[in-house]
């Protein structure tokens, strides 16, 4: 804690709350993300030892928003952005919605973000996918550690 009663680490304690308050919508975004990539059938693909992979960017980003919609988990998440204002001990001006600017589904995972009254921005990653561009096409990955471990929460 600092001297004015602030939390040392701001992004560590959004952190904590989020795990501790949310752990079911972060469930949910896996199990979503394991149905994504279970569609995929690069070299990598269904029944292969390593982990299924794909070139095609709609297989993962249209894909992954639609899982998430259709699991329900995609409204609930703005409300990591609530939860994340509340443990820095502010309030959001606007309620945030499941779309751009406040979630973006990207090719990593989802995203939601909102700007807090002191004009920094709260970020929140849900990272599930990894992607290798060191080829001439990228290719997509589902990570293999869960979104309890991958959630990264940044205060710019």
């Amino acid at each position: 804690m600092t001297a004015d009663g602030r939390d040392a680490d701001p992004e560590a304690a959004v952190r904590e709350r989020l795990l501790t308050a949310h752990g079911p919508a972060f469930d949910a975004v896996d199990a979503c993300a394991d149905a994504v990539a279970g569609r995929w059938d690069g070299e990598d693909g269904p029944g292969a030892a390593a982990a299924p992979t794909t070139t095609d960017r709609d297989a993962v980003v249209p894909a992954m928003r639609e899982a998430l919609a259709a699991a329900g988990v995609l409204d609930a998440l703005p409300g990591l952005l609530a939860t994340g204002a509340d443990a820095l001990g502010a309030r959001l001006p606007a309620s945030p919605v499941a779309a751009p600017p406040y979630l973006v589904v990207t090719a990593t995972g989802p995203v939601v973000r909102a700007t807090l009254p002191d004009a920094s921005r709260l970020v929140v990653s849900l990272r599930v996918f990894d992607v290798d561009r060191s080829g001439a096409t990228p290719r997509y990955r589902r990570l293999d550690r869960g979104v309890r471990e991958t959630l990264t929460v940044e205060i710019r």
